[in-house]
């Protein structure tokens, strides 16, 4: 069965930086696409960043410049490397399987539990 497991958050003061990762199984990590969402409560889930197989990624407008997705196909593992984190970044961030059409990140339904992210003022 497909399994998506996120690792890495936490409480941390405005400034700082978090690494979430994602460790997947069940699948053949290098061939699909993945991405990273994050969710307030009272709010949707919001896409913060996707990587394709060959390396391309995509960023929201709100974390470009501060955060880097990354993978590591031998480890079947991938990264969100959270810098400067604001009050605002704080929410539960999860992990998702997916693709790209067209240029953009459609999620094919595998989410992880989440990991809980905040960041205090």
């Amino acid at each position: 069965q497909i399994q998506l497991v996120e690792s890495g958050g936490g409480l941390v003061q405005a400034g700082g930086s978090l690494r979430l990762s994602c460790t997947a199984s069940g699948i053949t990590f290098s061939i699909n696409a993945f991405g990273w969402y994050r969710q307030v409560p009272g709010n949707q889930r919001e896409l913060v960043a996707s990587i394709g197989t060959a390396g391309t990624t995509n960023y929201a407008d709100s974390v470009k410049g501060r955060f880097t997705i990354s993978r590591d196909n031998a480890k079947n593992t991938m990264y969100l490397q959270m810098n400067s984190l604001k009050p605002e970044d704080t929410a539960v961030y999860y992990c998702t399987r997916g693709r790209f059409s067209s240029g953009r990140y459609f999620t094919l339904g595998t989410w992880g539990q989440g990991t809980q992210v905040t960041v205090s003022s």
